[in-house]
């Protein structure tokens, strides 16, 4: 088991390098390709209003006049111990893990995207407890009771809940839940709370998020669950443990549901990954100030070094995510113990 999580960790470690070679290649090598001299590349660091002259030594001190392979160095080892920019009148040192700085503000992108981590995260996570909570509850309890009212009614809604797209149940949960008086139980997008200040507060002005982003995934887990069950409870071990007099609960929950949650758990990393990375429509959709939001406001602007920031940050949680994930498969399926 230690052999598989030391096995499992260097692999994450070699996949964030992997992310961070590709991502270097797409702001920096892509367009080379495309036309885009060192001058250009420096002008977005120095602003339009530089001259030519201005330009020119600001692409030798960034050293983009230098090899790819020199600046992908220069670039890895920014991330890992810090950097020195030089572009302006005097260096200003970019502690790590840098990611550059902002055009427009003029500022480090990490300790931004530090800024914004505690909502992405709050979001995040408080939507994954009540999507896995309620999906896997009524995947379990459809196919139980297939063929049944309920089971055609949640498959249906489910197959509501997959349809349509967050925006448009953001904006309608808003109107009914939020704006519309008396059904309002929150209060309007756009309002955060962090948690050790008002945990009451948080919660309240998180709830319609959470459950609008829980709905979108909750239907998907549902209907992986039902068919995961409806597998599961035909095996032959399934038929051993009620031949020995097991209860039912237990034939459920101990055989029967945790052979199901393999797949579960696969999808579950992948998407927990994903949100931490930001949520997106979400968080535009409600105005959360999360790293969903400021990657849109990043592209609007075409700020780079938060582009870039944003995509590792995200690259990072989805590899974090998927390496839990691995290692919960060894407690939840005894044959990869094995393996």
């Amino acid at each position: 088991m230690v052999t598989y999580i030391i096995r499992r960790l260097i692999w994450g470690v070699f996949m964030l390098a992997i992310v961070s070679v590709i991502t270097f290649a797409i702001f920096f090598l892509v367009p080379r390709l495309t036309g885009a001299t060192s001058e250009s590349l420096a002008s977005r660091y120095v602003g339009r209003t530089a001259s030519a002259q201005q330009v020119k030594v600001a692409a030798e001190k960034l050293g983009f006049n230098d090899p790819l392979i020199v600046q992908y160095g220069r670039f890895a080892k920014g991330i890992v111990t810090g950097a020195d920019y030089d572009y302006g009148p005097g260096v200003e040192r970019c502690p790590a893990p840098c990611f550059g700085y902002s055009f427009l503000t003029r500022l480090p992108v990490w300790p931004d995207l530090l800024n914004r981590l505690p909502v992405t995260l709050s979001l995040a996570l408080g939507a994954a407890v009540l999507w896995l909570i309620a999906g896997v509850a009524t995947g379990v309890l459809s196919a139980l009771k297939r063929g049944s009212v309920f089971d055609r009614a949640a498959m249906g809604i489910a197959l509501a809940g997959v349809s349509l797209p967050i925006f448009f149940t953001g904006i309608v949960s808003l109107v009914l839940f939020s704006y519309g008086r008396p059904l309002a139980i929150t209060a309007p997008g756009g309002s955060f709370t962090p948690f050790f200040d008002n945990p009451a507060q948080w919660a309240y002005n998180l709830i319609l998020p959470w459950i609008t982003l829980a709905f979108l995934y909750a239907a998907g887990y549902a209907r992986l669950t039902r068919s995961g069950m409806l597998e599961t409870m035909n095996e032959d071990y399934i038929r051993t443990a009620r031949a020995k007099g097991l209860a039912e609960r237990v034939v459920v929950f101990k055989h029967g549901l945790r052979g199901a949650l393999t797949p579960i758990l696969t999808i579950f990393g992948l998407d927990l990954g994903l949100l931490m990375g930001g949520a997106v429509l979400t968080e535009s959709t409600f105005s959360l100030p999360g790293i969903g939001k400021y990657a849109i406001d990043a592209i609007t602007n075409q700020d780079l070094p938060k582009v870039m920031g944003v995509t590792l940050v995200a690259a990072f949680f989805v590899v974090v995510a998927n390496l839990v994930v691995d290692l919960l498969y060894a407690v939840v399926d005894p044959r990869v113990r094995l393996a």
